[in-house]
Order: C-alpha cells, then structure tokens, then sequence
C-alpha cells in the first residue's frame, strides 16, 4: 500500500543488485511508463532478496525466477565495473531525476510529476511554491515528505497496533484486527502501517439495504483514532478504505496508515494477499490455478471445465486457503520470498 516498497536490506547478501534493479523499476514506472519493465524489474529484486547466499555471476542469477538474460547481463556488467551505464545516464538525465523525485511524493503519480516537470516545477521547494497545484494528498504527502521516507522500527509498530487494537475493541469486542505487510512477515522495519479490519456482522452477500450501517464503519474507527491523537490526519476515506497518516508521539516522525474494511467471509484472503510478499502471492495464484481454483484478495474459487469460476469457497482461516489448494502452509516469516 505504501508508494516505495524495495526489498530490504537486512541480512540480503545481493541488498546492492537489489538496489539498482529497484531503481530500474522506478524509472520505467514513472519516467518511462513502462509497466512491463516496472514488474519484470520488481519481480527479478523480490527473488534475488530471497536468494540465502550472494550472486557471484549474471549465469547464477539467471537460474533464479522472474531474471532473465538482460538483467543477468546487468549484474555481470554491475560485478565488473561497480555500476550501470543505463544508471548513469538516468542519474545525468535532470527530467528523469525531477520526475523520480516529485513522484516519491505520496499523492504524485507519473503522469503528475510530468504535468508539474513540463511546468518547471523540478524540486520540493518549487513544489511547496506551487500548492495550489496539488491536491489535499498531495500537499499532505509534501508536507510529511521526509518523515514518509523513514522507515518505521518493527517497535513502533507493534505500539501502534496496541493502540488501534484497543480502540476498536472498545468500539465492539467482535472486531477483528490485522496488521499485514512486512511487519507480519516479522520484519525489523517497514514502510508504512497497513491495517486489515472485520466484524462477523458484515459480509460480502447481505443485501446493501440491510446492510446500510457498514458504509459508516469505517468512518466511526477513523474517529475514535482521532479522538485518541493516533490518527493526524486523512488522506482519504471511502466505505471500505481510509488512507492517512498517524503518529505516537509528539516527537516520533508521522506514520503513513492505512486502513481496509474487508467483509467477514473474504477476510482471511485479503490479509494472505496483504501479507505478501508479491513473489509469494503470485507463487500461491499460480499453484491455485494448476489445482483447479482461481486465488485473489477476495476469494478463493473453484474453476470449472468451462473456465468460469464458480462460487467463493468457504474460508475461515489463512490455513483454510493452503489446505484447499494443497499448498505446503508456510508461516507469514516464511514468505519473504
């Protein structure tokens, strides 16, 4: 949910190839606009992190998933000389480095760095000259852009779910509360806080009209984490997703957080999905369907003959998805990957 996710550096023999290859990614993102490179960049990082000893040649890298022969030619070409000649054109390129930098703001998207780089604004400094050109998103993400690139201490996090667990338990007993993302992986540090939140009352087959109370929800959370000075302030805020920021304490740096009310009945698919990591996502999508079911962040379904899915699979556990699809059950620490 966060803007940048990279691979982390802790205990990553090939943290440096990670590195460029994330840097690569960015620019076909958000310069380039090359979604296709921007994955095949991302997906070559996440197994090369996963990877338990370091990369001696561009032939060893190539045995892994998801890196192919341009990007072990990028890492012969990075143990030869130290670096990239597609990096440092990029690094001596100023359009491309005013876009990277202008779409690290949280809000900015590619096609708005652009807009704002064609119209000479290249540097936070121009940008905070110019707010009347962003959107609240945006001058929020400008105005807690350095605290938004720190990373958060796993210590810190696991404070404030204490406090998000408490103040919605107080709300009703019967919520249920997940923190998801790297931190359930067991991380040291993440990015961002991303919170999955349910209530056995709510689920994805009751008619909207009697179900009228869950489009208030959320909005009822978010206030009694206001009330309580956790929440800063909001981002944005829909029946199902709010997006903000949140702090623990006066002198702590602003967290970015995010919040998703998910039905009861796609619950535990949505916080497999969240959980991560991407490569383990997409090994898990990919084992489903050889089984015969099609796997998102909402379901699990079966898939007929006629390729139609059918009708959601009950799920009433994380456990439930792997057993269903006879997939080895790994702990959320085993899908750093």
């Amino acid at each position: 949910m966060s803007k940048r996710k990279a691979p982390s550096n802790e205990s990553n023999p090939n943290h440096d190839f990670c590195e460029f290859l994330t840097e690569l990614a960015d620019y076909e993102k958000n310069v380039s606009r090359n979604i296709h490179k921007y994955n095949v960049y991302r997906k070559a990082a996440a197994t090369i992190a996963a990877h338990p000893t370091r990369i001696s040649s561009g032939a060893e890298a190539k045995k892994l998933p998801g890196v192919g022969d341009k990007i072990s030619k990028k890492i012969d070409e990075f143990l030869q000389t130290g670096k990239l000649q597609k990096l440092e054109k990029i690094h001596n390129d100023e359009t491309s480095q005013a876009i990277t930098l202008l779409t690290r703001v949280s809000g900015i998207g590619p096609a708005k760095a652009q807009k704002l780089v064609q119209e000479g604004i290249t540097t936070l400094d121009d940008l905070r000259k110019y707010k009347d050109k962003l959107s609240h998103h945006q001058i929020i993400g400008l105005k807690y852009f350095e605290d938004f690139e720190k990373k958060v201490p796993r210590q810190e996090i696991q404070e404030i779910e204490k406090v998000i667990r408490k103040e919605i338990k107080e709300l009703d007993s019967k919520y249920e509360i997940t923190i998801c993302g790297s931190y359930r992986r067991g991380k040291k540090e993440s990015g961002d806080i991303d919170a999955l939140v349910t209530h056995p009352d709510h689920s994805s087959d009751k008619p909207a009209k009697k179900n009228r109370e869950k489009n208030t929800v959320l909005k009822h959370i978010v206030e009694k984490l206001e009330r309580c000075s956790l929440v800063t302030e909001t981002l944005s805020l829909g029946d199902t997703k709010f997006m903000g920021a949140c702090r623990l304490k006066p002198e702590l740096p602003t967290r970015r957080l995010d919040i998703r009310f998910q039905p009861y009945d796609q619950y535990y698919c949505s916080v497999l999905y969240f959980t991560g990591s991407d490569v383990f996502n997409q090994k898990m999508r990919a084992h489903a369907l050889e089984k015969g079911f099609t796997l998102n962040e909402y379901t699990l379904r079966p898939v007929g003959s006629t390729g139609v899915p059918g009708e959601p699979v009950e799920i009433t556990s994380e456990e439930d998805i792997f057993d269903i699809i006879e997939y080895p059950y790994k702990n959320p620490e085993e899908r750093n990957i």
